[in-house]
């Protein structure tokens, strides 16, 4: 590894690990910002005696002032102590890690529908100009447009009750049964996002058709599908990397509707329960869990991308 690479690593993880701990004080603090008593939130509503109370504010360190609670916090998240979950009464990190490979499960499948039809039909968008460009353009559109819970309502009306092709809820046991059960799941959450790479793709591709080295290999002679494979779809893969990591990231986020609809035992569903009950170990945790899953997807495309274009070169140093 250069001094460069070595620099540049060194200045990335410096900047994660400073965005945590901005994040981790921002979400503990929210807990403090909210309306009411966090020992009635964590009491769920229930009537408890004083002594109870008194129990539940010194296991959550409610009695101590702020800057302490939050030290003590962040000095159990470090060792991998998330404290405990008012709602189930577990460990919140074990409750994280029962439910995550669902979660991850639905994120490869639908990234993995979004990245072969991102590519597929922003490829045919950018080299088949007039209607079908345009037909591309206004599908992708609406698909763009239609929300993430309207899409899971319409394929479930239509694949599971209707046709019977897939189960509506579950998550399903098996490699075969999984898949089945995540298909309904992963194109809902796929659907929202693949017109954004849709479009990259054929911008990004309509870029590199222009270019000079493009015209040069088609005058000498090569074969289309060798001219795009090779000078077209390698170089415009840049900005398509770029936003595909913003993309995984954000479908994190977005699990949480379509885990819900679907009725998957994810980390999602985990957080849309956490919230309504006002669980706030879990909702710090899982928070904290997508900052940094956001962080690191955006270190990981800066790392690639001087691997898929040699002509990028990383902040203050030579190409890599």
């Amino acid at each position: 590894m250069s001094s460069t690479m070595a620099g540049f690593l060194l200045r990335r993880i410096g900047g994660i690990a400073l965005t945590l701990l901005i994040t981790s004080f921002l979400v503990f603090g929210s807990v403090h910002l909210a309306p009411g008593d966090p020992a009635s939130f964590l009491l769920g509503g229930r009537s408890a005696s004083p002594a109870a109370v008194a129990a539940i504010k010194d296991q959550y360190h409610l009695n101590d002032p702020f800057p302490i609670q939050y030290a003590k916090w962040i000095e159990g998240v470090v060792t991998g102590d998330f404290g405990k979950s008012a709602q189930f009464r577990q460990d919140v990190g074990g409750l994280i890690m029962a439910r995550l490979p669902t979660t991850l499960w639905l994120i490869g499948y639908a990234g993995l529908l979004i990245m072969i039809g991102g590519l597929a039909l922003g490829a045919v968008a950018a080299l088949r100009r007039g209607v079908v460009d345009r037909l591309v353009l206004v599908g992708t559109g609406v698909a763009t447009a239609t929300p993430s819970f309207v899409a899971a309502i319409g394929l479930i009306s239509l694949f599971s009750i209707q046709l019977g092709w897939f189960p509506a809820f579950g998550n399903g046991g098996g490699l075969g049964d999984r898949i089945h059960h995540l298909t309904l799941p992963a194109a809902a959450l796929a659907l929202t996002f693949v017109g954004l790479l849709v479009r990259v793709t054929r911008t990004s591709m309509r870029e590199e058709l222009g270019r000079e080295h493009v015209e040069v290999a088609r005058s000498r002679g090569v074969r289309g599908s060798v001219v795009v494979r090779r000078h077209v779809l390698r170089n415009a893969l840049g900005p398509v990397t770029t936003v595909s990591g913003t993309i995984i990231a954000g479908l994190l986020v977005a699990t949480s509707i379509v885990e819900t609809a679907f009725g998957l035992s994810g980390v999602g569903q985990l957080l849309v329960s956490s919230v309504t009950v006002k669980d706030f170990p879990v909702v710090q945790a899982v928070s904290l869990l997508v900052v940094l899953a956001f962080v690191t997807a955006n270190l990981v495309v800066d790392l690639l991308h001087p691997l898929i274009d040699p002509r990028l070169s990383h902040p203050k140093g030579g190409t890599v």
